[in-house]
């Protein structure tokens, strides 16, 4: 494709030069100017290169929200590296697995991953540096990440190579069976959705953006590049805490973040969020799942701010389409034709195509559901070593997402299952977000996930996931005569066991059905009827 504008260090040599002098970090007592934080970036990817790493080699890391897991975000692509963001939740044998399918040659941890690091420095034979990037004394054996982030800057020379196809992040994508992927993302493929998330939620550099959800999810990394770029401050708190969430969005008058909906449900029913001043809260983005009905209403009755929902994967860098603060807000207000839009996922993001398809290829009318294919220069280059899966997934330039939804007439998506969670129970196909979105609507239910389980008449039947709200007592046998008001028969959960502990999420904040439904398919063939 030729050579490109820039690499990742693009929009940071644009903020040290315009914004030089202007706040970029504030993490905990660490405070850095742009030109302060640059200077590490850069003098990072010079410290990793002058270990002998070459063109392309790649650099895992793993640790919680820091000031240094943005700079090595940035730092290690902009030196021609390649990075792996390990989502560091998953066992052992998972990042073993990623870690040697990556072929890592570095890993980068914190203080809280030291452990981890000395275990897979034993079970991955390309793994030849360990980098110590936390508070604490740089423990034997380690790297202290500090030391390579005080080396001269690098010089573009060095990083002359890199054009639009250079890999510049290898995010592995989870999935409810098989082996995880490594998606290849390049330099053109980020920069091109940071200009789409510039579009989104419309930053300036009077903004300071929150980096709550996880830091090596797709969707908060990729805001990091779109914050750069405009020389807006970026805000920390090591991991998701709504009482730490609130203390510094007050403290520092965060004007934007993004959170997953299981944060936003967490948060306003957070005791006390009502006593915050948030009124600098300017736009905030959700994503990663649908939000239900139900918490989307209390949200934007709650929160000060506008809403802005995106949807999108981690093959198209992710953010594929934008429910914008208008929509929410016109929707809100009951204008006609918007109303129905606080439902969607929004329209395409300029820049970006997508269309919803029929098995044969053909395009749905609207309002009938199919698989959303997309494209765009944000789609990913393909999987890592997995050259018929990617085949799969990129057809004729477009990305197949194996996503259910339908498009209204002016091409807005409203997604309704992921193709995987769908019920199909005596022939008739049941989309769990609606049997979802019902639970919700029940005062006493703080978290609920439907699922598919084993049904001898019907193959498949619905059952329901239920944590009730703290202090509240609800039964199974209240929640399907509920459910019954709201949703017809046959999508109604023919048991819901509801229990006391959260349900489990992903590092990313996702609900784990396939580990609430693991128990259900013991034993059996296959894991749906």
């Amino acid at each position: 494709m030729g050579k490109s504008q820039g690499t990742l260090a693009w929009p940071l040599r644009r903020a040290m030069k315009v914004h030089g002098d202007s706040p970029a970090i504030v993490n905990g007592d660490t405070r850095m100017t742009y030109t302060q934080w640059g200077t590490k970036v850069l003098g990072l990817g010079a410290g990793l290169r002058g270990l002998g790493l070459g063109d392309g080699a790649v650099v895992a890391a793993a640790s919680f929200n820091s000031w240094r897991h943005l700079t090595y975000w940035i730092g290690t692509p902009a030196a021609g590296l390649v990075l792996n963001d390990l989502n560091f939740r998953l066992a052992e044998a998972e990042l073993t697995f990623i870690m040697g399918d990556s072929e890592a040659q570095a890993l980068i941890v914190d203080d809280a991953h030291v452990g981890m690091a000395r275990a897979l420095a034993m079970t991955c034979p390309s793994l030849k540096f360990l980098i110590h990037a936390g508070d604490g004394v740089t423990p034997d054996g380690f790297i202290s990440f500090d030391e390579l982030c005080e080396n001269d800057p690098l010089d573009d020379s060095v990083t002359a190579f890199i054009d639009d196809d250079t890999v510049a992040v290898i995010g592995y994508t989870g999935g409810t069976t098989g082996l995880p992927k490594g998606v290849m993302l390049s330099h053109a493929n980020l920069l091109a959705n940071a200009k789409h998330i510039q579009y989104a939620f419309g930053y300036t550099s009077a903004d300071s953006y929150l980096h709550a959800a996880p830091m090596f999810h797709a969707a908060d990394s990729t805001n990091a590049l779109a914050v750069t770029w405009v020389g807006a401050c970026h805000l920390m708190i090591t991991s998701w805490d709504p009482e730490a969430f609130c203390t510094v969005a007050q403290a520092e008058s965060m004007t934007s973040t993004l959170l997953v909906p299981t944060m936003i449900n967490m948060l306003v029913n957070h005791p006390g969020v009502e006593n915050f001043d948030l009124s600098a809260w300017r736009v905030m983005a959700y994503g990663a799942s649908p939000m239900p009905a139900e918490v989307q209403r209390k949200a934007m009755a709650v929160l000060p701010c506008g809403f802005v929902q995106l949807y999108g994967m981690t093959e198209a860098s992710p953010l594929l389409t934008v429910c914008s603060a208008e929509d929410h807000r016109r929707g809100a207000a009951g204008e006609p034709g918007f109303v129905e839009r606080l439902k969607s996922a929004g329209s395409p993001v300029p820049g970006v195509e997508t269309e919803v398809r029929r098995d044969d290829g053909t395009i749905c009318a609207p309002g009938e559901p199919g698989e959303i294919y997309a494209r765009g220069p944000n789609i990913m280059l393909g999987y890592l070593k997995r050259p018929e899966e990617t085949a799969k997934a990129l057809v004729d330039g477009w990305y197949r997402s194996g996503d259910v939804a339908y498009a209204d007439e002016h091409g807005y998506l409203y997604v309704v299952d992921r193709a995987k969670d769908m019920i199909i129970s005596g022939g008739e196909n049941i989309y769990t977000t609606e049997v979802e979105n019902a639970l919700y609507a029940h005062p006493g239910v703080l978290e609920a996930a439907a699922l598919g389980v084993p049904h001898e008449i019907w193959g498949e039947a619905v059952h329901a996931e239920v944590v009730p709200r703290s202090g509240v007592v609800v039964t199974a046998e209240e929640l399907i005569v509920h459910c019954r008001t709201l949703i017809a028969a046959y999508k109604v959960p023919r048991s819901i066991n509801v229990r006391d502990e959260a349900l489990p999420k992903s590092g990313a904040g996702k609900i784990l059905k396939r580990e609430l439904r693991a128990p259900f398919w013991e034993g059996q063939d296959r894991s749906v009827n």
